[in-house]
């Protein structure tokens, strides 16, 4: 399967018929994203907090273009269809059966240490944000000075 077309199926299969292929977001005329707002929780699980991969997650989601906006021993991701993507990033529950390139197929190796859990919908995200985070201990990004390949100048 090419590369594309690998991530196509994936992206299919963790998120759902409805998953779109992200695109850069265009900016609107008061100068901020046209995306609406997205987070996500995502937590290093104690095996890879035991294994130090807590910087390695933390480079894969800042590559991607995804902003931190709050840390405790978890973290909170903001950034268009971040829900979507992050469940791709991270690769199928059972490490088995994850793809090579995914953090659970390159670190994970069994279901029960599978390294990370990530919120499985917009939804679940917010709820389980609200169970850890005060909306005044998430960071609220003036993308000024803030340049990736997500959010052009």
């Amino acid at each position: 399967m090419s590369g594309l077309l690998g991530r196509a199926v994936l992206r299919g299969l963790l998120c759902g018929p409805q998953a779109r292929v992200p695109s850069l977001p265009v900016r609107a005329s008061s100068g901020g994203p046209s995306w609406t707002r997205e987070r996500t929780l995502v937590a290093v699980k104690p095996d890879g907090v035991q294994r130090r991969l807590v910087g390695d997650v933390i480079r894969r989601f800042e590559r991607r273009g995804f902003k931190l906006v709050g840390m405790k021993m978890l973290q909170v991701w903001e950034g268009p269809n971040v829900v979507c993507i992050s469940r791709v990033m991270i690769g199928h529950t059972d490490s088995a059966e994850a793809a090579p390139g995914t953090i659970r197929g390159d670190f994970s190796f069994h279901i029960s240490r599978n390294i990370i859990h990530a919120s499985d919908s917009v939804e679940g995200a917010q709820r389980e944000i609200q169970l850890w985070f005060q909306s005044d201990e998430l960071v609220d990004w003036a993308d000024e000075g803030h340049r990736s390949s997500l959010y052009p100048a």
